[in-house]
Parts: structure tokens; sequence; C-alpha cells
């Protein structure tokens, strides 16, 4: 059976006084769940937070990983630097980082690869616009998205990766997805997978990162699909973040 997941990213929030409070929160307010809770930090924080998720249940990630091993990356940060850290994850592919950044299908594929190279799990994001859904282009979307990666690093490779599906028109923007429309396409890429890797589709975490809330969490993660979320602005609030994790 699926482990459930819930990943905080934090984005570009905090201080370095509020993130270890924050970190710290969370532990302190974890119960007896046997679900995965994960935060993605900022680069600068990781050092400091992973003193404070050391023996804790909490896992640390980064919001981003270079798709170099090394070099003259000017502003990169590899995913062997991020091992020394203790960072058990990398979010790829952010609708963030597609939209704002350039981050390509191509790139978010090489990002992906360097991560699992060095035994970090991507949680690869995938996720359609506004302006794509009204047009019916859901699904083409997350097939190129998926394809991109499973073109270079096989579709075996799902057997150590998360997929987090986004839907950016409801990020952010105040539109929300309901629960039947986030199973809908969670079902939908559990298929795709499903019919290339069985057993790997089976086992494949797919989380949620569509603004996920307290009051919304429990009917999502209900859905049979949806194993968890990735979590952008509740998980700010350890209170707020914990209230999601008590949800799975």
């Amino acid at each position: 059976m699926r482990q459930s997941l819930v990943v905080g990213n934090w984005k570009m929030n905090g201080t370095r006084a509020s993130a270890q409070s924050l970190a710290k929160g969370i532990i302190a307010g974890l119960n007896d769940s046997e679900a995965g809770i994960a935060i993605c930090v900022p680069y600068i924080y990781i050092a400091d937070i992973a003193e404070v998720v050391k023996d804790s249940r909490l896992a640390l990630g980064s919001q981003n990983v270079a798709d170099k091993a090394s070099g003259a990356f000017t502003g990169e940060i590899s995913a062997t630097m991020l091992t020394e850290f203790s960072c058990q994850y990398a979010l790829v592919g952010h609708s963030e980082r597609r939209t704002f950044y350039g981050d390509t299908n191509e790139s978010v594929a090489a990002r992906y690869c360097q991560a699992q190279e060095q035994k970090i799990i991507p949680i690869l994001c995938v996720g359609e616009t506004l302006e794509q859904r009204e047009q019916d282009q859901t699904f083409a979307v997350i097939n190129e998205q998926l394809d991109a990666v499973i073109d270079v690093a096989g579709i075996a490779s799902f057997a150590n990766a998360v997929i987090a599906y986004e839907p950016v028109w409801a990020i952010g923007t105040g539109k929300t997805a309901s629960d039947e429309q986030a199973q809908e396409v969670h079902q939908y890429i559990r298929q795709y997978i499903a019919a290339k890797d069985q057993a790997i589709a089976e086992n494949l975490q797919i989380l949620y990162g569509g603004s996920a809330k307290p009051d919304n969490a429990k009917g999502l993660f209900a859905m049979p699909d949806i194993d968890g979320g990735l979590i952008g602005g509740a998980s700010l609030d350890a209170e707020s973040f914990l209230k999601i994790y008590q949800s799975i």
C-alpha cells in the first residue's frame, strides 16, 4: 500500500530565525502518523534546517536542483551539494520555475536525472495553465511533461520519484479544483504510468499541488489516487501545515 506524503514548499519566504522556528514548530506538533512529511526550504536555509530536522521524522528538501553535475554555472546548486546537507527531496519543474524562469520539459528532465544520480528523490511537478485547461489540453500537456522524463530516465526511474499535479490555474488565483477534478487528473497520471509499468504505477506517490488548505485537504486526500499534497502558503504556518498533514 502506498504511503501518504505531505510536502511543504516555503518558496521565497522567511528569515533565518523564522525558518528555524517554523521547522521546530512542525516537529513539535507531529503525531504518530505513518505518513511521510517534508519541507522544501530556500537554499540559503538548508544548512540551518538540516540541523533542526536531524533525528526527527521531518524530511528536508530543496526547491530546485541544477541540471548539471558541476561547472561554470553561476547561481546554480548541484545535487551533490544538496546531499552534503542530507536533502532527501528536490522539487523539479515547479510551475513557477517553468513560468518565470524558463524551465523547459527538457531541462526539468535533466534536473530530475541529476537528483536521482545522487539518491535524492525528485518531486516532478506537472500541470496545465487555465488557457490549456479551457482548450481541453490538460492531458496532452501532462503527457508531454511526463514523456520528457520517461524518454531520458526511463519508466523504472519512477520507482524512486514522486509526482505532484499542479493545476496552475488553481495556484494563488482564488480558483480551486474540486476533489473530483483533482482525482480525474491524478487517476489519468496513474493510468498513464500503469500503461508502461503497472507495479510502479501502483506504488507511485502522486501529490496534489493546487492550493490545498486545512479546510479542503480531507476531501482531496480521500480521493483514491491522491496520496498527499505539495503545500505552498499553508506550509508557512506550523498549525495550518500540521492540520493538513493530520487530514491524511
